[in-house]
């Protein structure tokens, strides 16, 4: 099956079509061929290699030189660029199915914003928009009968559903972690609670600059962007602003995880010390005996009866019995403190 580097979706309220081709074709023919102003045109571009070609379909859409630059550049900081004709921003995409157990893998997602069309480039199809693409083939929602302001919407949207599943996946871990901690001694857990706050501190590294974006995107006078439809950016904006707050959550919940299995550990050093100064306690009259009758003097009182060793044997019997009895009767020693090696 022959794999092409970019996708153009082409739709209104009563049709839809897919075009995949190679950025070679876009860049001659899309302005001319594929643009009209009857139809949304989404433009899907998943191969950057091609450079040139890139840079062609920019200068038949007046993109700015700097615009094009930055589709290759990361952008840690990234803000909304508006332009008498266009709107450029970028953001960071976390790829769950190539993360490693502690570091998700990153992809920009670059977007031209259009009158008639959205541009979406990113290094790889990944799948990302998969939701979105299912709206215009199945006409789900209103996304048929809105313009490309709304279709960027439904992308952001999208970015927002990765990142809140993430975060779902991260909550679930979270509660197994704290049912091992509940069950028995796990030696892997602290490093398994690291890793999950790695993933988080991540996500919110990434997710706070969108946030920055939703942000402007809200507070936009750009005709670009239907004043109508700004109430769905508004809805993005919060939507980040909770994203952020979940994360902080998170991040405090695993925390918590921490705090408890450091102060689980402790409780179980205290409770064994506690039975091994018992358990001395109890030797040590027994050895201060032992050691009395281990002295080699010539005329020791008890060394000629008969019975003398049974006796001392029993004495020490019974003063070990006593200690113990007085501890349990004290409640420093309990059933479970001498029974560690079960748990």
């Amino acid at each position: 099956m022959e794999v092409f580097g970019c996708e153009l979706y082409k739709y209104n309220h009563c049709f839809y079509s897919i075009k995949n081709d190679d950025i070679s074709y876009f860049a001659t023919d899309f302005l001319e061929a594929e643009l009209d102003e009857d139809h949304v045109n989404w433009l899907n571009i998943h191969d950057l290699s091609d450079h040139e070609s890139i840079k062609k379909l920019c200068s038949k859409l007046h993109i700015e030189k700097i615009s094009m630059e930055n589709i290759y550049i990361q952008q840690r900081r990234p803000k909304v660029e508006e332009y008498s004709n266009y709107i450029y921003f970028s953001v960071i995409f976390t790829d769950l199915k190539g993360s490693s157990p502690f570091m998700f893998s990153e992809n920009q997602v670059t977007f031209f914003l259009g009158a008639d069309y959205l541009i979406t480039l990113q290094d790889g199809f990944k799948g990302y928009f998969d939701s979105v693409r299912d709206r215009i083939e199945f006409a789900k929602g209103k996304i048929r009968r809105q313009k490309s302001d709304f279709l960027l919407y439904r992308c952001m949207e999208s970015i927002l559903d990765n990142y809140y599943q993430i975060i779902d996946e991260v909550a679930e871990i979270s509660n197994k972690i704290e049912e091992r901690l509940q069950e028995h001694e796990d030696k892997l857990i602290l490093n398994d609670i690291e890793n999950q706050k790695r993933k988080l501190i991540q996500l919110r590294i990434i997710s706070r600059p969108l946030r920055d974006i939703t942000e402007q995107l809200n507070g936009s006078e750009t005709q670009l962007i239907d004043k109508d439809n700004l109430r769905y950016f508004k809805s993005l904006d919060n939507h980040c602003k909770n994203l952020v707050s979940e994360i902080d959550s998170q991040i405090q919940i695993l925390d918590g995880l921490a705090n408890f299995y450091y102060a689980a550990q402790g409780q179980r050093m205290n409770e064994i010390m506690k039975v091994l100064t018992i358990v001395s306690a109890i030797f040590i009259p027994l050895t201060f005996i032992v050691g009395i009758y281990g002295m080699n003097f010539e005329y020791m009182p008890e060394l000629k009866k008969k019975y003398g060793y049974a006796t001392v044997l029993i004495v020490m019997a019974i003063s070990a019995i006593l200690m113990f009895l007085y501890f349990v009767k004290k409640g420093w020693l309990k059933k479970s403190d001498y029974h560690l090696d079960n748990e």
